[in-house]
Parts: C-alpha cells; structure tokens; sequence
C-alpha cells in the first residue's frame, strides 16, 4: 500500500509561508535544488491544496522559459506528467495533468492507496496536511528546515491537541545550513 508524505520548507519557527506571505527564504540553491528533483522522482502522486497548485502552475509551462537551466528544466519534466490532485472549494477547472478532488481528502487517500502504482502519495500545502494528519492519514513528515525565524505566517503544523509520536528516519545537513528531517509516524 502507498504512503502517504507531506514535505515542506519550513522556517526554524515552524513556518511554511511568513506573515507577509512571502516565502523568498525557501528559495533553493544547487545543491538543495538537487535533493528535491530527487525526492520528486519517488512521488507517484501529488495532492494540492488551491495555494500550492497556483504556485506551482509555473512548472506547467516552464519548459518554455529560455532562462531555466538544465537542472530547473528537469524537475519541470519531472512534475509537469506527475499526476496532480488539487483540493479546493473555489476552482472550477485546473490545468496540466492536474484534476479537482471528486471526493473527500480521506477518500481520496482511500481510493490512491489501493490502486497500484510506484511511488508515494505526496501532500504539499499546509492546510491540506493538517487535515490529513487530524485524519491520521500521514505516514512521513519531511521538514527542510531553514535558519531563518520568520516571527509567524502559515504554521507547518496545525494547532490541533493531536499527539504523534515519530521516528526519525534520516536526517541532512546542506552546506548552506539548511537541515532535512525525515520522520515516520510511530504506529
């Protein structure tokens, strides 16, 4: 059965997105760029919340920028097939190999774990995630978390009195300082 991940950039006071709702500190240099194209690669699916899609939309048609470099145009090829499922009340249509959730976030989750497939169910977007992990739906946690106090925003983890005990699974210091954690859920 597939496992269900979030992962996300992550200031040192737990936020994705800072109170202005900028998030320039996340910003990847070469050799982080390069971690995430890989860790794309073992995704087989991705679910969205309406924010992270609109943001991510770029990588759509990055393709065409005649400014990318060779490794930008190759996560673009990477999450430009990448099935997508996107979460929201207020879109009515979405683009690329994206499609609007026909269900709840359990069902869906329900449905994707049961169909064959390679790779594991991503959640990217907060808002997205909190609901899955009140659901206990989140198998892995991966924070790549920046030196950087960011003083508020969108909160990585949700404010909700849920208990979840982890186990670390691997850990990475990048040599702009930047550390990746990896947790599996204690079941």
């Amino acid at each position: 059965m597939r496992s269900v991940t979030y992962s996300m950039n992550v200031s040192l006071d737990g936020y994705v997105v800072g109170p202005d709702g900028d998030f320039d500190w996340t910003t990847p240099d070469e050799e982080i760029f390069r971690f995430f194209t890989d860790e794309i690669r073992e995704v087989g699916v991705h679910l969205l919340g309406r924010r992270l899609y609109e943001t991510m939309l770029y990588w759509e048609t990055a393709d065409q920028d005649p400014s990318l470099d060779d490794s930008m145009l190759e996560w673009a090829a990477i999450w430009k097939p990448l099935p997508k499922v996107v979460f929201s009340t207020t879109l009515s249509e979405v683009q690329g190999n994206a499609r609007l959730a026909s269900g709840g976030l359990a069902e869906e989750i329900e449905r994707l774990r049961a169909e064959p497939g390679e790779g594991h169910i991503a959640i990217g977007g907060a808002t997205l995630a909190a609901e899955a992990a009140a659901l206990g739906l989140i198998d892995e946690y991966r924070a790549t978390v920046h030196p950087v106090l960011v003083g508020g925003g969108i909160p990585f983890f949700a404010q909700r009195e849920l208990r979840v005990d982890l186990e670390l699974v691997e850990s990475r210091t990048f040599s702009s300082r930047v550390v990746h954690l990896r947790y599996r859920v204690a079941r």
